[in-house]
């Protein structure tokens, strides 16, 4: 007989799993944030900056107000315990996962699936990405601004000039890696012998079967119960031996099939997982948050169609620009379209909405937890416009108040 789990169960379990809901008044410092990831098993990255870079926002949804310094001292610094590479979506890992991606980066050598176009243009450019790999190995870590070579942003690959082209199809194939970021976010590209530790590199390639059965665990302890669809996601795994994968955790007692009251597919349970009662959490997320990253995942669990409305014309935008759900105990209870005015040194919420089982509490808890990250963030003061049912009970609770008009 297969465990039935309620909703309620399930969404606690899993918000458990992400890390969510814990302490966050305590000091964070390197240790707790890569117990962070390594819990999570990888973190994504994204450059928009509008209220903070999307890889910052995850430890302080689960860690609180850190300094934010130390995320990139384990991200980039010289001794680093995370890499960079293309998991999730372009995403910062634990290292010790180095040699669960590598048949991905053979893939990507080889031109299966998706990764046609990286090794075509490998192959018939062959002279002159050796030429680029020539001159990092010569010159050191390069971003592809300071390659002066090849043609320059004449469409291809979103307009990537040849030189952008090879670095980044280098980086797909694993025979470059980042160095460092910096600028306005920039990679920097490096020749994986002299950017990662050498028990890393020296590490065996397990067989393509064992690396994805352990990527396969580790987005299940990370998702304490998810469907074979969720599982997939996580890592971006291929749809081929998906479901040999499974089997064989399930075989072996490491998955277990559970019945979730709702889902209309079959789930799997991390046996390890913990079934909190309760869940107090008071959380804003990042849209790129691995919590709600899969938005079927999110619908299915919290009951909120989440889109992220970037790209949407302003005028048919229904919540705004950059929009980050508020967690509240195990539910999503409100939205914010948040913007970081760092000249003003006010974080201002372009709009807030309450989802419809959003409590009286919810606009004091949310109204906390915006200047909670208004300090982390360095702003003196939260604003909160006139826009959303939730902005006239939110605006008085925040210090700034309300502001009329639009920005």
């Amino acid at each position: 007989m297969k465990d039935t789990l309620s909703a309620a169960e399930a969404r606690r379990i899993a918000l458990a799993a992400q890390g969510l809901g814990g302490d966050r008044d305590a000091p964070a410092g390197c240790r707790q944030l890569v117990r962070t990831i390594e819990r999570l098993g990888v973190v994504q990255i994204d450059s928009v900056n509008v209220v903070s870079r999307t890889h910052y926002l995850p430890f302080f949804s689960r860690l609180g107000a850190y300094p934010r310094e130390l995320l990139e001292e384990v991200a980039w610094a010289r001794k680093r315990p995370l890499f960079e590479y293309w998991a999730h979506e372009a995403s910062l890992l634990p290292l010790a996962q180095q040699p669960l991606l590598r048949w991905r980066m053979q893939d990507a050598h080889d031109g299966v699936g998706v990764w046609k176009g990286i090794a075509r243009f490998l192959r018939e450019r062959r002279d002159f990405v050796d030429r680029v790999l020539d001159e990092i190995r010569d010159r050191g870590p390069l971003a592809a601004s300071e390659l002066e070579m090849g043609h320059k942003g004449e469409g291809g690959w979103w307009g990537w000039s040849e030189a952008k082209r090879a670095v980044e199809a280098l980086f797909w194939t694993g025979e470059l890696t980042t160095a460092t970021r910096r600028g306005t976010f920039e990679r920097v590209y490096g020749l994986p012998e002299r950017v990662l530790p050498k028990a890393v590199l020296d590490a065996p390639t397990p067989p393509r079967a064992d690396a994805q059965r352990e990527l396969y665990r580790i987005a299940a302890r990370a998702m304490g119960v998810a469907t074979a669809r969720d599982l997939r996601d996580y890592f971006r795994m291929p749809v081929d031996g998906a479901k040999d994968r499974l089997a064989e955790l399930v075989e072996a007692g490491e998955l277990v099939p559970v019945t979730v009251k709702g889902w209309r597919e079959p789930a799997y349970l991390d046996p390890a997982a913990r079934r909190p009662r309760r869940i107090e959490a008071a959380a804003l997320l990042s849209p790129f948050d691995n919590a709600i990253w899969f938005r079927d995942r999110t619908e299915r669990m919290f009951g909120v169609r989440y889109r992220i409305e970037i790209y949407t014309p302003a005028h048919k935008r229904q919540h705004g620009y950059y929009v980050l759900p508020f967690l509240e105990g195990d539910a999503l209870t409100a939205r914010v379209d948040l913007k970081a005015d760092r000249k003003a040194g006010v974080l201002v919420a372009q709009s807030a909405h309450a989802e419809p089982w959003a409590s009286p509490d919810t606009p004091a808890k949310l109204a906390a937890e915006l200047q909670r990250m208004a300090g982390w963030l360095g702003l003196g003061s939260v604003q909160v416009r006139p826009r959303g049912d939730l902005a006239p009970a939110l605006a008085p609770l925040v210090t700034g108040g309300e502001k009329e008009g639009a920005s």
